[in-house]
């Protein structure tokens, strides 16, 4: 098993930095690029993951703990990979928000350098939404 972790500290509240991670009808805005979750009507938690990379559809578990502000997912009754995203508030009106992946089998890890930039990139993306979010509620 192969495990990777990233973190983000976000200058929004943490209860807007869960809503908007946990927004189902939103995660492909912040989400690595080359997967795309697709919701089976009246089944959530469970959805369609498309991965662009081996164009292959595959069965996952999607589930928001609202009260943990956490999120998990995963695809492990396939022998793919876990993962969570876990948000927590720093005070100040700040958050960190840390994102870890766990791969079971070697052929779904696409490697260390490949998993860190989607990994920073989702959450760089996760932020601008937030921010979007704030600013449209504020403004």
């Amino acid at each position: 098993m192969t495990e990777y972790e990233r973190a983000r500290t976000m200058p929004a509240l943490p209860e807007h930095v869960f809503d908007q991670a946990a927004d189902v009808g939103q995660l492909d805005t912040w989400m690595p690029q080359d997967l795309h979750v697709h919701l089976r009507p009246g089944e959530l938690p469970v959805v369609t993951v498309h991965e662009d990379r081996t164009d292959q559809d595959v069965s996952a578990v999607l589930r928001a703990q609202p009260d943990q502000m956490r999120l998990e997912w995963g695809t492990r009754e396939q022998g793919g990979y876990t993962g969570w995203l876990q948000v927590a508030g720093i005070g100040s009106g700040a958050s960190e928000v840390t994102v870890h992946l766990s791969f079971f089998d070697d052929s779904h890890d696409p490697g260390e350098q490949a998993v860190h930039a989607a990994l920073d990139s989702s959450l760089q993306r996760l932020q601008e939404q937030v921010r979007l979010r704030v600013d449209n509620v504020a403004g």
